[in-house]
């Protein structure tokens, strides 16, 4: 059977019901399908790694962590007050928001209809969204690293030196709007994205972010040495793909670390932090 990924298909058919489900739906669609995509995605990724966290098991699969001496196993006693952050954001804020991407889409003229875009335009459509999410985020983070604000707002995300997957959205609601929210959204806006892609987007984006909070390196996965050391350091590695970063200065330290090595896809069942011993010559004070 031929295969033509410039015409829709399989996905026009698949997304057709989907769209049926909701009762042609427009506002069920943007709001609270976006929501619930987001909200699979984060629990999905997270239960497991989570359980990692508490339990120490797989022993296996707990050698791959990049902090090796940090939350082995976490403390329970720490997760209430995560777990009351992170519902605020997913139960309330990522609602409200959800509604507020709907109201922007109508207006720029995003589609969530019939008219379901091919594969390539799909695959754009991801490109956009991972270029505009890295300016977006870049400087809102950064700019978040001013004193005042870092004091008032971003402090409660900067709790965690030695993150866990959890924490990807444990943050300030003013953070969680303007330094993940926006940029996540920012692409599919410009883009003019079909609502198929944001979705896509959506998972891509939430596990890519769960990960680089996670605090393990696995083979055949995302490296998250580039932000786990933002976490470590603080005042480095502000982006998440890294080419502002660089660009701008930022990942000076972290190019001289072990890290900067350990950085990188693993195609073998060695742990990174094995292979690539720790630099003790690189020292940043942290706050």
């Amino acid at each position: 059977m031929d295969v033509n990924i410039t015409q829709p298909g399989y996905l026009e058919l698949g997304w057709g019901k989907v769209y049926r489900l909701s009762g042609e739906n427009d506002i069920l669609m943007f709001s609270v399908g976006t929501w619930l995509v987001a909200m699979t995605t984060y629990w999905v990724t997270n239960f497991f790694l989570l359980y990692m966290d508490l339990t120490g098991k797989p022993k296996f699969l707990t050698r791959y962590k990049v902090q090796q001496d940090k939350n082995t196993p976490l403390d329970p006693s720490l997760l209430p007050n995560v777990l009351k952050t992170v519902s605020v954001n997913m139960m309330i804020i990522t609602p409200i928001s959800s509604y507020g991407w709907y109201s922007t889409c109508q207006w720029r003229g995003n589609s969530c209809g019939y008219d379901v875009p091919t594969v390539p335009r799909i695959i754009l459509d991801i490109i956009v969204a991972l270029l505009a999410d890295e300016v977006f985020f870049y400087y809102s983070h950064r700019l978040l690293h001013h004193p005042y604000l870092y004091k008032w707002i971003h402090k409660k995300h900067h709790e965690w030196t030695a993150p866990i997957g959890l924490v990807c959205i444990y943050a300030h609601p003013i953070e969680f709007i303007a330094a993940n929210s926006i940029p996540v959204f920012s692409g599919p806006f410009l883009a003019k994205s079909h609502l198929l892609s944001t979705w896509i987007w959506t998972v891509i984006t939430m596990f890519m972010t769960s990960i680089h909070h996670s605090g393990y390196h696995f083979p055949f996965n995302l490296s998250p040495e580039f932000h786990d050391f933002h976490h470590a350091k603080f005042h480095y590695n502000f982006g998440f793909l890294g080419f502002l970063d660089r660009f701008h200065g930022t990942d000076e330290l972290f190019r001289k670390s072990a890290a900067s090595k350990r950085h990188k896809w693993l195609f073998i069942l060695t742990p990174v932090s094995v292979s690539v011993p720790d630099d003790k010559a690189v020292v940043c004070k942290s706050e």
